[in-house]
């Protein structure tokens, strides 16, 4: 990347922090494999825990809850097989879930619901509520924070409910990790799903927190590796990166606060003109920003800023390169808006210059589209 560009698509990958390219870097010189009895693997499974440490540092939760996989998408998949493993019968899923966890649901064959979220785009508990009291026991999935438009979900309240009604709770953390502090017992939260490229770290490693009332059930068999619930030998250096971010990413979050003030700013200059913010009265993550103004296509959105050197989202990064109507703003009621959306996310190394270089480039590209619009009119 360019030292001219301007990088605001966090949500998506996160630059690698400097930590964890140097913790990847040492761990390449490592020659042992972390399940040898030897000097070299004793090596390679000591930066193995002590990245497990790490990542549980960053959710408060002992180094034993964590399982490594290959990223967030897995430690979903891996969480709604145990649950149905432990007897659900039916899957509560929220409408705004990343499609990993809504595909990995569908996948398991159960009965599935649509928990659905109100205009700001925030779970509706009453409805959660009634349909916890119809008969089986349900696996609840309600991620803490939405990738699109940043909008933090009531998760510790929604917990109150599902245990009550001795259902299991589900949290894809991926998006929050690293931007809010995260207390995975007080959230109450059966299983946690983390990412290590959101925070700073390598792409191709994450992992699934368990607590105590989740037995975490392997899909992968093989050895014995992650404690029986993962088999495969350990992406040591990606693991290693992932625990160097997380240590950094905890030390980071009282600056990350900072970004919801550039946040704010670009928002009130996009909204003089006519755009409207999603979420925008919930609480959100300080560094994430869903706009959407009526006949500015996304993926129009989304070229423009790139050629102006300013790298932005429309949606989720993860539907192969394809723009596509938000199903989020879909699901928020705003189907008028769901073509228009676009994500603005920032991070560790973003700056108050980036949001304001974002801001004059989406501003200039606006008023391009709109004099095209009269001339055509």
């Amino acid at each position: 990347m360019s030292r001219s560009a301007t990088y605001l698509d966090y949500n998506a990958t996160a630059p690698i922090r400097p930590e964890a390219r140097e913790a990847v870097l040492r761990a390449f010189d490592l020659a042992g494999n972390p399940s040898s009895v030897h000097a070299s693997g004793r090596k390679a499974r000591d930066l193995v825990e002590a990245a497990r440490a790490q990542v549980g540092d960053l959710v408060g939760v002992v180094a034993g809850s964590v399982t490594f996989v290959s990223g967030g998408t897995e430690a979903d998949a891996l969480a709604i097989a145990s649950a149905k493993a432990a007897g659900v019968s039916r899957i509560i899923v929220c409408a705004g879930e990343h499609d990993a966890v809504v595909e990995s649901a569908a996948a398991g064959g159960l009965p599935i619901l649509t928990l659905p979220i109100d205009g700001e785009g925030v779970a509706d508990l009453a409805w959660l509520e009634e349909a916890l009291k119809a008969d089986g026991r349900a696996l609840v999935c309600l991620m803490l924070a939405n990738n699109e438009t940043g909008v933090i979900q009531p998760v510790a309240e929604a917990s109150a409910l599902v245990r009550a009604a001795d259902g299991l709770l589900h949290v894809d953390a991926v998006q929050a990790a690293g931007k809010i502090a995260i207390d995975f017992t007080a959230l109450g939260a059966d299983t946690m799903a983390l990412s290590a490229h959101k925070i700073g770290g390598p792409q191709g490693v994450g992992a699934l927190v368990s607590g105590t009332r989740a037995t975490v059930v392997r899909q992968q068999h093989g050895g014995g590796q992650e404690r029986g619930r993962r088999a495969g030998t350990e992406n040591v250096a990606g693991i290693a990166g992932f625990g160097a971010a997380a240590q950094a990413a905890a030390r980071d979050l009282p600056s990350m606060a900072n970004q919801g003030t550039w946040r704010d700013a670009l928002a009130q200059r996009v909204k003089a003109v006519g755009a409207v913010v999603l979420g925008e009265g919930a609480p959100r993550l300080p560094q994430t920003l869903c706009l959407a103004a009526d006949g500015f296509a996304s993926q129009i959105q989304v070229m423009n800023l790139d050629l102006a050197g300013v790298m932005v989202s429309a949606g989720s990064a993860c539907s192969s390169g394809k723009v596509k109507a938000s199903r989020v703003v879909e699901a928020m009621g705003r189907s008028d808006l769901a073509p228009f959306a676009l994500r603005v996310s920032g991070g560790w190394a973003s700056t108050e210059q980036d949001w304001i270089s974002c801001g004059d480039a989406w501003l200039a590209a606006y008023s391009r589209i709109g004099a095209r619009r009269r001339e055509v009119a």
